[in-house]
Parts: structure tokens; C-alpha cells; sequence
């Protein structure tokens, strides 16, 4: 026995449904709110002795400007220096006093020095 035309496009319509809300429900964006761990966690020394490419996490202070977009960041085991964009900075106003965690690569500039250049800036509180 054939359904009639109505309980067919009832049917239709339910199952229309339920393979709607299955693409939604696989494309819904991930809700996690807690931090992102990008990088490696280090200090000043072990960043400077990393090899070039290391993403590193470096907690301290900027302390100089030294030209263009490169500045010395000390934390309590040494300085480097570091390039820091100006969208990196985003306008946001960084003493000398003002503690920052700085997510960056391991870098070497033209001399062979190593630099650390900085993706995400983040003010400490």
C-alpha cells in the first residue's frame, strides 16, 4: 500500500528536518572560553639558545627602544632584544615598569643575532 500524498511530504518534512539540524549541530563553532597554550613557556636564557622557528612564551619587561619596531626585554635571567609591529601593540601604552607575557618565534637577524619576534603581546596584571 502506497502512503498517501500528505503522510509523504509529512515524512519528507521530518526527515528534511532532522538532516538539517545533523549539518548545523557539525558545523557549530567550538564554545571553549578558558586560555590557549601557544607555545613554550621560557625564560629570557633558554629563548636566546633555542633554534630559530621555536614558538617560545616569555614573561618580563620591555626596558628599551633601541630602533624601528626592535626593543630589549629583560626578564630576571637576561635580556634579548625583540621585534615588536605595531599591531602587535595595538595602542596600547607599555612602560618600562609594566610587566608583559610576549608569545613569539625564535629569530635571526641579518648579523646572526638571535631576536625573539613577537606575535601577541599580553599585559600581565
Amino acid at each position: 500500500m502506497k502512503p498517501s500524498a500528505p503522510s509523504r511530504r509529512a515524512l519528507l518534512a521530518t526527515a528534511a528536518t532532522f538532516m538539517a539540524a545533523g549539518l548545523f549541530a557539525a558545523r557549530a563553532p567550538a564554545q571553549f572560553v578558558g586560555p590557549t597554550q601557544t607555545g613554550i613557556g621560557m625564560t629570557v636564557e633558554e629563548a636566546r639558545i633555542a633554534p630559530v622557528e621555536t614558538k617560545v612564551v616569555v614573561t618580563g619587561w620591555v626596558v628599551a627602544h633601541l630602533r624601528e619596531d626592535y626593543y630589549a626585554f629583560r626578564d630576571p635571567t637576561g635580556e634579548t632584544y625583540v621585534r615588536i609591529t605595531e599591531p602587535v601593540w595595538a595602542g596600547r601604552p607599555v612602560g618600562t615598569d609594566t610587566k608583559v607575557r610576549l608569545t613569539a618565534n625564535v629569530a635571526r637577524d641579518q648579523r646572526g643575532l638571535v631576536h625573539l619576534s613577537v606575535e601577541v603581546l599580553e599585559i600581565v596584571e
